[in-house]
């Protein structure tokens, strides 16, 4: 009976700390210092990550546009601080060519 309540604890523990765990798989994690001019032509929109939830920090997310030779259907992202006035620069000119 101790030997069977003792393993029921250890399995309830290790379920507990894996669902305590956070899991990454849509978040930024790092900024982007720079981008060069060729890439600022092909970002097709971005989208703003907030710390709720998964995310740690606060990011601008600039969705790149697909290239056709890319096997891969994931779309590639770059992260970038929004407080930089390069990113805050680069949003106001994407949402003007979204108004056109």
């Amino acid at each position: 009976m101790k030997f069977q309540m003792l393993f029921f604890l250890l399995l309830l523990t290790s379920m507990y700390l894996s669902l305590a765990q956070g899991s990454y798989g849509n978040c930024c994690l790092g900024y982007v210092r720079s981008m060069r001019t060729n890439a600022l032509r092909n970002i097709e929109s971005y989208r703003m990550q907030e710390t709720d939830g998964d995310c740690n920090i606060r990011a601008v997310v600039f969705l790149m546009k697909k290239r056709p030779s890319r096997k891969s259907n994931k779309q590639k992202t770059v992260c970038a601080n929004p407080e930089n006035a390069w990113v805050q620069d680069l949003i106001s000119k994407l949402d003007a060519r979204v108004k056109k």
